[in-house]
This record gives structure tokens, C-alpha cells and sequence, in this order.
């Protein structure tokens, strides 16, 4: 399967991110990534594709004894490189063409990540209903390092835009109320 296109969008009404991957064989594969998820996998692709970066820096150079500070400005550095050359500018093609996943989503509900020796990473993203409610599907990709960068700053300003990645503040001014037995103890309301 060869990626052409893909294209990460917020939908408030869902309060989910709708992932969609173009193929050049004319498939689409459509992807649910809810917040619950995106807190475990938005690190550990973060930190995959770190270094892997850090890795084919270090295929022409020693960065066996460089500090961390070193490794973590160059990885910055090649992945603003790719960047650069990435086209973010051409809209994603709405295809009517297949869809081997069905017309429905795949909610995902985890992603197995496997860098590969030759330098790709593989991503299996599955989905498993409660039960066995109905039969699990998954789908599978592999991304060369420019794709995955591609895909990280779409997964990132896709959680920009739903205040995913900010931490929850209270109201200021505002108190949870209080267990009318003893006075001290906090009570939430659901």
C-alpha cells in the first residue's frame, strides 16, 4: 500500500479526531483517535520518531557521547527540515473509491508502533470492541521518517485545536463542595 494523501481533523460535534489515509490505489482508510487514546500515543510517537531521527543523525557521526541537550536540538533540526519540504497546501482529495475498513471509522482503541531496522515505522491500528459486541478490525501502515514527521505535525495541530493538550484548570473563584458530614472532605458531583 502506498500513502498519498492524509489528512487529521478535529470535529468538535465528536470531540474526536477523524484520521484519513489516501492511498494511490484509490482506498481510503478513516480513522477515529479519541483524547483517551491520543494521551498515551502522542508520546510515544513523539519519542519514536526522536530517535529515529537521532539514529540516521548518528549513520554519519558519533552521537554516542553527545549530550542530551545535543541530540534534542538536532532531532528539532531535521524534523523542521522535513517540514520544510512537506506540502501541507494541497486539500485532501474526497475520493468515492473503496473502503476496505467499511464506510464507518475504525474507533481506534490501540496502536501497536515497530520501528523497523530498515528504517520505517510500522503502525497497526486496531480496534477492539467490548465483548466481542462485533468482529475487531485493524489496519496497518508503514511510514518513512518525512511521512511521519508529516503526520505528527497534522496529529498536533489537530490536538492545538481541540485544547487536548492543555491541562485542565479549575474556575478560579470557585470551590468543589464540601461532604455535609464532616465539613473537610470534597464531594464531585457527576
Amino acid at each position: 500500500m502506498q500513502i498519498h494523501q492524509m489528512s487529521v481533523t478535529y470535529l468538535p460535534e465528536q470531540d474526536r479526531i477523524l484520521m484519513r489515509v489516501n492511498t494511490t490505489e484509490g482506498e481510503e482508510m478513516r480513522m477515529w483517535l479519541t483524547r483517551r487514546l491520543m494521551v498515551g500515543l502522542w508520546p510515544l510517537l513523539s519519542k519514536l520518531l526522536t530517535e529515529h531521527l537521532l539514529k540516521l543523525e548518528s549513520a554519519g557521526a558519533s552521537l554516542a557521547g553527545a549530550n542530551p541537550e545535543l541530540k534534542k536540538m538536532l532531532a528539532e533540526f531535521r524534523k523542521e527540515e522535513f517540514l520544510q519540504h512537506a506540502d501541507f497546501d494541497t486539500p485532501y482529495q474526497e475520493q468515492q473509491g473503496r473502503h476496505p475498513l467499511g464506510e464507518d471509522p475504525l474507533l481506534v482503541t490501540d496502536v501497536d508502533a515497530t520501528p523497523l531496522a530498515n528504517g520505517p515505522l510500522r503502525l497497526n491500528f486496531n480496534e477492539r470492541p467490548p465483548n466481542g459486541a462485533s468482529k475487531p478490525r485493524s489496519f496497518q501502515m508503514e511510514m518513512q521518517p518525512k511521512l511521519m514527521q508529516g503526520l505528527m505535525h497534522l496529529l498536533d495541530q489537530a490536538l492545538l485545536q481541540s485544547q487536548w493538550k492543555e491541562p485542565f484548570h479549575p474556575v478560579v473563584g470557585s470551590e468543589p463542595p464540601h461532604d455535609e458530614g464532616d465539613g473537610n472532605r470534597p464531594r464531585y458531583l457527576n
